[in-house]
């Protein structure tokens, strides 16, 4: 049985494993709390768009998994798609060599935004432990002898005798023979259970797991997004 480390996070990026699930969290919320507001059912909503409960549950939780012609269709029913009209155009780029907003002696406007993720009711404890499971999953697809090793630390944990986690044990037993690991990557109650009780994450290199760590710490602290200012020439 073969072992594979998996390749160290660019760190040089703000665009991380943790911040970018941060993001898709925060927008599947906000996308929830407005269907809230107007009023809309998931039936109603689900109906409207032509998608099952479960996918617009997986939109709502932020679902990375979810195709973005998903999320327009629910940007759209809830009337906040010309948002993502602003980011497939060039109102917020630079303008283009040679045009008259180039040559404006007027300073170009800098827009940046903090992210910062929350310490309250264990959503840090669990933001950090949703992303130590992806990376997880993302090894043990590019190597899937991996599930053997896994498979092998929960027979330990079985033999070792009476344990409150022996019924989350037996579900993992299933999830790592049908490979099913949308069960463990969801925002359910229960996925958050069986990701306290799992095996998966004893596969992490310690590069791996240590470097989530540093990111989460870095979200609570807060990331900044955006333009950084530059002294200008005299």
């Amino acid at each position: 049985m073969t072992s594979q480390k998996s390749p160290p996070l660019d760190r040089g990026n703000p665009a991380t494993l943790v911040l970018e699930r941060q993001l898709l969290l925060q927008f599947g919320e906000r996308l929830k709390r407005l269907r809230k507001v107007q009023r809309i059912g998931t039936v109603e909503m689900a109906a409207r768009l032509g998608i099952s409960r479960p996918t617009l549950r997986a939109v709502e939780a932020g679902d990375p998994g979810t195709a973005i012609g998903t999320y327009l269709r629910v940007m759209s029913v809830l009337g906040i798609a010309a948002e993502l009209a602003l980011l497939s155009g060039d109102v917020l780029q630079a303008p283009h060599k040679g045009a008259a907003a180039a040559r404006s002696s007027r300073a170009r406007p800098l827009v940046q935004v903090s992210v910062t993720a929350e310490d309250a009711g264990h959503q840090v404890q669990d933001l950090q432990s949703l992303a130590l499971h992806e990376e997880a999953v993302r090894l043990v697809r590019a190597n899937p002898e991996l599930v053997e090793r896994a498979q092998d630390t929960l027979k330990r944990w079985l033999s070792a005798g009476n344990s409150r986690s022996m019924g989350l044990w037996r579900e993992w037993e299933d999830i790592l023979a049908g490979r099913t690991w949308r069960k463990v990557l969801s925002r359910t109650r229960r996925a958050q259970e069986l990701r306290q009780a799992s095996p998966l994450v004893t596969l992490l290199p310690d590069a791996v797991r240590q470097d989530v760590l540093a990111q989460v710490r870095e979200l609570k602290k807060g990331v900044k997004l955006g333009d950084v200012a530059s002294p200008e020439s005299p």
